[in-house]
């Protein structure tokens, strides 16, 4: 048979154990995202020096004067490498040398395909573009009275234009996909029927990433919510 002396130890050591038990997962929480983006920043310099330094001179390689594979070196090799080809390609020399690679790779029918898709993703990924999308907008999609956020990218224009019956201008609408936003379809949609958002892209953007969970009129909770304490 238990007293009330013996239940206020029980209930003291349950206290304290519960804010234990939420101090562990707010130092979870702080400390998770900075030690796995560290790791990977770290796995990535070390896989890119895995690749380059094999390839670099014995004559120009930091090791043999300093004595130690200073980590990072070869990424260094490699920004400093990238930059001396693009330069060249912008030139007339580079920009003929190209093209005749261009030409013979045409020539080989399995290397044309491969060539062609990886410049295609390249020049997607990569390629800095004149214009960009400036406004986010609402458009009635897959069907009416359902909504989805879209960016605008410009108005339609030639054969789209022309042969689509209308009777309006047409905008071209970019819809993206959740949780990856740079996947999505590229929709004609009338001018009547887009809503143009105050809120710029970015803020678009990380309502579609976050699936609804972070709104732009809302700040994004420094920490997730913890368990109540017992």
């Amino acid at each position: 048979m238990t007293t009330p002396f013996d239940e206020e130890p029980i209930r003291h050591r349950s206290g304290l154990f519960a804010r234990l038990r939420s101090s562990f997962f707010t130092g979870i929480v702080v400390i998770a995202p900075v030690s796995l983006t560290l790791w990977l920043l770290w796995t990535v310099v070390g896989w890119v020096d895995a690749v380059v330094l094999p390839l670099v001179p014995n004559t120009i390689s930091p090791e043999q004067y300093i004595g130690i594979n200073l980590r990072g070196i070869g990424l260094i090799f490699f920004l400093l490498f990238t930059i001396v080809i693009g330069w060249i390609a912008k030139g007339i020399i580079g920009r003929s040398l190209i093209g005749f690679a261009e030409n013979l790779v045409n020539r080989m029918p399995v290397v044309r395909t491969i060539y062609s898709g990886i410049k295609q993703i390249s020049e997607t990924v990569f390629a800095q573009s004149e214009r960009s999308f400036e406004k986010a907008c609402l458009i009635q999609y897959p069907r009416r009275g359902i909504w989805a956020i879209g960016f605008i990218s410009t108005t339609a224009k030639g054969e789209v234009s022309d042969r689509a019956d209308t009777g309006g201008t047409l905008m071209s609408i970019f819809l993206p996909t959740t949780p990856n936003p740079t996947s999505g379809f590229l929709l004609f949609v009338p001018s009547d029927d887009v809503i143009e958002l105050d809120r710029g892209v970015e803020d678009a953007a990380k309502l579609v990433i976050s699936a609804g969970l972070v709104y732009p009129n809302q700040k994004t909770p420094s920490t997730p919510e913890l368990p109540a304490e017992e």
